[in-house]
C-alpha cells in the first residue's frame, strides 16, 4: 500500500487542503467511499483493458495483510499459524488464478471488460486519488486498534505522508493545482482556467493509468477536459480536485471553492 502527497496547501485561516495518491486493494475501497468530506477518482474495472488488468492482478496480487481466525463480531482473532495459514494463503492463490483464467475465457467470448474484469476485483490494487480539507475522523476511524488490518495500514500511511509534507502558501487568487508542474506554469502564462482544466483532466486519467514518467501532453489534456465538461450529462468528479481559498467554501471543503463550481457543476 502506498500515499503519496501531490499537493499540499495552506491559506490563512483555513484547513489546509491535501490531495494524496493512494494504491491499496481494492476489497477495502468500500471502507473508504463512507467518507463523505473526500473528493475522489479512482482508476476503474471499466476502462483498463482486460489483458492489461489480468497481468496486473497475475504479477501483485491484492492479499490480506492479516490472516486472522474466525470468530464473532467484526474484528478477527489471533493470526492463523503453521498448515492452516500456508494453506489459507495457498487458498488465496488459488482462487486468483481461477479468476485470471475465468476473466480471460470471458475475454475470449467478446464479453466487455466492464463485465470481464468484475472477476478479478477481489485481487485487483486501486488507484484513487483523494483531495480534502478533513482527515481527522478518517484517522480516529480507520487509524483505530479495531479497523480492518488493511485500512488501517492505508490509513496510517496517509498520515505519515501528510505529516512528512510541506504545504505552500496560497492567497485567494491562487489556485490548489495537483498534477501541476513548473513548466505548465510557464507555458500557460499562470493561466489558471488553464491550468484548472489541464490539472482536471490529468486527475481524470487516473481512471485508466497512473502518472509515472508519463510524457506531458497539454493538448492532450484540453481535449480530455472538453470531453468531461461538455459531455450530457457532464462528467465533473475531476473537477472538485482544484480549488480556491475562499471564505464561503463548498460543498465537502471547508475554506475552499472548487472549480467544479465555476463551471456550473
Amino acid at each position: 500500500m502506498t500515499a503519496k502527497v501531490i499537493a499540499h496547501s495552506s491559506s490563512k485561516g483555513k484547513p489546509d487542503l491535501i490531495t494524496v495518491e493512494l494504491e491499496y486493494p481494492r476489497f477495502i475501497h468500500g471502507e473508504l467511499m463512507t467518507h463523505r468530506v473526500f473528493s475522489r477518482n479512482a482508476s476503474s474495472s471499466r476502462a483498463i483493458p482486460i489483458r492489461k488488468m489480468i497481468a496486473k492482478v497475475w504479477k501483485n496480487p491484492a492479499k490480506p495483510t492479516y490472516w486472522g481466525t474466525n470468530k464473532s463480531g467484526m474484528q478477527a482473532g489471533k493470526e492463523l499459524k503453521g498448515l492452516r495459514l500456508l494453506l489459507a494463503k495457498s487458498l488465496w492463490t488459488v482462487a486468483c488464478a481461477v479468476a485470471c483464467t475465468l476473466s480471460y475465457a470471458l475475454h475470449l467470448c467478446g464479453l466487455h471488460k466492464q463485465h470481464a474484469n468484475r472477476l478479478t476485483e477481489p485481487f485487483q490494487y486501486i488507484n484513487v486519488l483523494v483531495t480534502a480539507t478533513e482527515w481527522d475522523n478518517f484517522f480516529k476511524l480507520r487509524s483505530h486498534p479495531s479497523a480492518q488490518p488493511e485500512i488501517k495500514e492505508l490509513s496510517d500511511a496517509i498520515n505519515l505522508a501528510i505529516s512528512n509534507s510541506t504545504p505552500k502558501v496560497l492567497n485567494e487568487s491562487q489556485w490548489h493545482l495537483p498534477y501541476i508542474l513548473d513548466e505548465d506554469i510557464r507555458a500557460t502564462n499562470s493561466n489558471y482556467d488553464l491550468l484548472c482544466k489541464i490539472s482536471s483532466a490529468r486527475c481524470a486519467r487516473l481512471s485508466y493509468m497512473t502518472h509515472g514518467n508519463k510524457e506531458i501532453d497539454r493538448d492532450k489534456d484540453f481535449r480530455l477536459f472538453n470531453q468531461l465538461a461538455g459531455s450530457d450529462p457532464m462528467h465533473l468528479s475531476p473537477t472538485e480536485h482544484q480549488a480556491t481559498p475562499s471564505d464561503r467554501g463548498n460543498a465537502n471543503f471547508k475554506g475552499w471553492k472548487q472549480f467544479r463550481y465555476n463551471l456550473g457543476g
